[in-house]
């Protein structure tokens, strides 16, 4: 039976203008999921029920109808500081922190009519693509609870996944967007650096981290998009709430374009990366369905680089500057712990050398995929990764990770936008998803190609089984 969480966000919004159904009446039904599923999920960290029903009521009678988001339910990252609401960073070094002022990204939700419901789980500082931290329970795949849901917006992607939220916003530094996306059969959107003003990624070390959104559908994104993307270094301009571009492109699903196909990866020279045959087969189902709409194929791989070795130089650094010294190190976990000493024993010198590699980077990945209109690579390189299977050792649960997820982190120091889709599913019924990859400001193309698959797929309306 068709429930009110199975409909898209785009659906759900549009029963909130047509008066169908108010916005207390939408943030009661979750907060009821929530209250009654999560135990066995771990999505949020915080539920803040009486906040939210307080805002839901304010918003139906205060709020104008025409607000990007009016009415509807989302959940914010634990990573970003929300006044008045206990925010962790996902450490037991800040567990207990309720901050006074709401963090940009935040203030730009609340201005477009939405209604937090709390906050979703993260791992420590943001810092893994896995969210298994010791503030609280581990975030699971509502597909298989034995399994992980990545990370590090974990928490977002299993609350849209097991129902729990329409639609979720988040953050993407090196993946942390399109992983848990992946491992939970979702789309999700990273979009290009700049595009979102309350997470531009310039102020951020190389400026990996852009905000994006994770949603059932491609129009979900879409609209989400919409609602944090105001005018920007891409000269869209600011959308309207049924009419803006990202939307208005997933709607139109129109185009033909070139597409690469790529499925070596920057960390191999460093790694040993293996494809399983589940991200095989996925990457067969989207090749077949583009072939089959018109799309042109071709491969393609990227001149080979040292990527890793000043890549993990950016990461540790990044650890760096974590506000915890003396005794309280010991409150980190092992990843972060190896991380933030790895990077605090860093010189000047080979930070600046890793910059400086990188930025050239971005500059021989853009010119190399500058033939196509998106190049197409697995999502993940394996299955989700079971609860408990990343090592203590900081070195090596780095490694592990890297095994995971090749296919993410160069998109982030490229700075170019890349979306996630669940085109597969294996024989046990794992979600299994492929990444497009586009040129800078190419959001429109990522979400038209998105559409056109899922008109053929119809993934936004597969729900795992039991919830």
């Amino acid at each position: 039976m068709l429930e009110l969480h199975h409909l898209s966000a785009v659906e759900q919004l549009d029963l909130l203008r047509r008066g169908d159904l108010t916005p207390v009446e939408l943030t009661e039904h979750y907060l009821e999921r929530i209250d009654r599923i999560d135990g066995d999920l771990g999505a949020f960290v915080t539920v803040t029920a009486d906040a939210a029903l307080d805002r839901a009521h304010r918003v139906q009678a205060d709020s104008p109808h025409a607000a990007a988001l009016w009415g509807m339910p989302l959940g914010l990252k634990d990573l970003w500081a929300t006044a008045g609401t206990r925010t962790t960073y996902g450490s037991r070094a800040f567990e207990h922190v309720v901050p006074d002022i709401s963090d940009e990204i935040v203030t730009a939700l609340e201005d477009a009519g939405s209604v937090s419901l709390g906050k979703t789980a993260t791992p420590e500082f943001g810092l893994s693509s896995y969210t298994e931290s010791l503030v609280s329970a581990p975030t699971r795949t509502p597909w298989d609870l034995s399994l992980g849901a990545g990370g590090s917006s974990g928490g977002a992607a299993v609350a849209v996944s097991a129902g729990l939220l329409p639609f979720a916003p988040a953050s993407d530094g090196g993946g942390s967007i399109r992983i848990p996306a992946a491992a939970t059969g979702l789309v999700g959107l990273k979009p290009s650096r700049g595009r979102v003003p309350s997470g531009s990624g310039f102020t951020s070390l190389a400026g990996l981290v852009a905000y994006g959104a994770i949603g059932r559908s491609v129009g979900d994104v879409g609209l989400l998009l919409d609602a944090i993307a105001g005018p920007s270094p891409w000269s869209v301009g600011p959308p309207t709430w049924d009419e803006g571009p990202w939307l208005g492109a997933a709607v139109r699903g129109e185009g033909r374009y070139q597409v690469g196909v790529m499925t070596s990866s920057p960390w191999d020279a460093s790694h040993d990366i293996r494809i399983s045959q589940e991200a095989t087969d996925a990457l067969a189902v989207a090749t077949t369905e583009l072939a089959a709409i018109g799309h042109g194929l071709d491969d393609f791989a990227l001149d080979p680089e040292p990527y890793g070795e000043h890549f993990k130089v950016i990461w540790q650094a990044s650890a760096a500057g974590i506000p915890v010294e003396g005794d309280r190190l010991e409150l980190l976990e092992p990843l972060t712990r190896w991380l933030v000493e790895q990077g605090r024993a860093l010189g000047a010198r080979r930070l600046a050398e890793a910059l400086a590699w990188l930025a050239g980077y971005e500059r021989r990945v853009i010119r190399q995929f500058a033939p196509f209109d998106a190049v197409l690579t697995p999502a993940l390189a394996m299955t989700p990764r079971p609860v408990g299977w990343y090592s203590e050792d900081g070195e090596r649960n780095f490694d592990q990770q890297v095994e995971y997820t090749p296919w993410t982190s160069f998109v982030n120091v490229a700075g170019l936008p890349a979306i996630v889709l669940p085109v597969h599913q294996t024989a046990k019924g794992l979600p299994m998803g492929v990444q497009l990859i586009g040129r800078p400001g190419g959001e429109d193309v990522l979400l038209s190609l998105g559409v056109q698959l899922e008109r053929r797929l119809r993934w936004q309306r597969r729900h795992p089984p039991q919830w």
